[in-house]
């Protein structure tokens, strides 16, 4: 079994970038453009959220919060954030709204396990999403994951990292993926609709709100049927990462799926979240890479599917 203290303290989140929207309609223009209700969001509370492409494909993936009247932030994959800086910009046009980046004036770090929220004490948020001040930054809880609680702590670059044990950068990336939350990252980009990482299932989908680039595809997605395909954490043996295809046992010809997000696990071997078609499901065999490939082992969500897609 997985030691929960090798789960405990504290990661520089090097592989996280962070974007700066700031003016008066920082959140209008990202309600805009983004799959989540930016417009409605207080202060003290975080939000996931998708970007686009027109044919409704992820470009980025968000963890994002207010920082003040004229500020949010929007955590992402460090390999993600100059291209998507750069295509967020060309929508700016008249809006009273600058994007930057702000990631060399803000460490971000992952903090996990309880002995990290204990040495948080009174700060740390009760709740999944919300977020309190700590010192001169912000501290957003995530998703627990394996039962340890996860934190992110924007900070000032200049200030002392937390002081807590290191946290291996295996051990948080794990976490991670055993959250179910999907981070869209370079090797994944435009390779799926929200809802086959289950995008919306976490939060991360507002179907309320108005358009946004890929909206219409986004919400045929949601309203024309049973969706096919969705993302489950697996096992496997051999080493895995993001963009790798799997296949099915009966057919050798073409993917069944596709991993979203992979990390070492504490105990050996890999854990995946893996795009895949339901019907690979039913009977037979995944595979890495091909139907040689070391099988993967389907491992339970930490939320559920909705019934008749489990």
């Amino acid at each position: 079994m997985t030691s929960t203290e090798s789960l405990c303290g504290a990661r520089r989140l090097t592989d996280w970038g962070l974007i700066r929207a700031q003016g008066a309609d920082a959140a209008s223009f990202l309600h805009g453009q983004l799959t989540q209700d930016v417009a409605s969001l207080p202060a003290g509370q975080a939000r996931l959220a998708g970007f686009c492409s027109a044919k409704g494909r992820l470009l980025a993936s968000f963890v994002l919060w207010r920082v003040d009247d004229q500020t949010i932030y929007l955590a992402c994959s460090a390999d993600l954030l100059a291209p998507t800086l750069k295509r967020l910009t060309m929508f700016v046009m008249r809006a009273k709204c600058k994007l930057s980046d702000a990631s060399a004036e803000v460490s971000l770090y992952g903090l996990a396990g309880i002995e990290a929220r204990d040495w948080l004490g009174a700060a740390a948020p009760a709740a999944a999403w919300d977020v309190a001040a700590l010192d001169a930054g912000q501290l957003v809880r995530l998703p627990d994951a394996q039962d340890q609680p996860r934190f992110m702590l924007a900070l000032p670059a200049e200030a002392p990292a937390p002081a807590l044990p290191v946290l291996p950068d295996a051990a948080w990336q794990w976490l991670e993926v055993r959250s179910g939350v999907v981070r869209i990252s370079a090797a994944t980009v435009e390779h799926f609709v929200p809802q086959m990482v289950n995008l919306e299932l976490v939060g991360g989908v507002n179907f309320q709100k108005g358009c946004y680039p890929g909206q219409e595809v986004v919400a045929r997605s949601q309203y024309r049927g049973t969706l096919k395909r969705r993302a489950l954490v697996f096992d496997c043996a051999q080493a895995l990462s993001a963009g790798q295809e799997v296949f099915h046992s009966a057919d050798p010809g073409q993917p069944a799926g596709q991993v979203a997000l992979a990390a070492p696990s504490p105990e050996g071997g890999w854990t995946a979240l893996v795009e895949v078609k339901l019907a690979a499901l039913e009977s037979g065999s995944l595979h890495a890479g091909s139907v040689d490939g070391a099988v993967l082992l389907a491992r339970t969500l930490p939320y559920a599917l909705p019934t008749e897609q489990a």
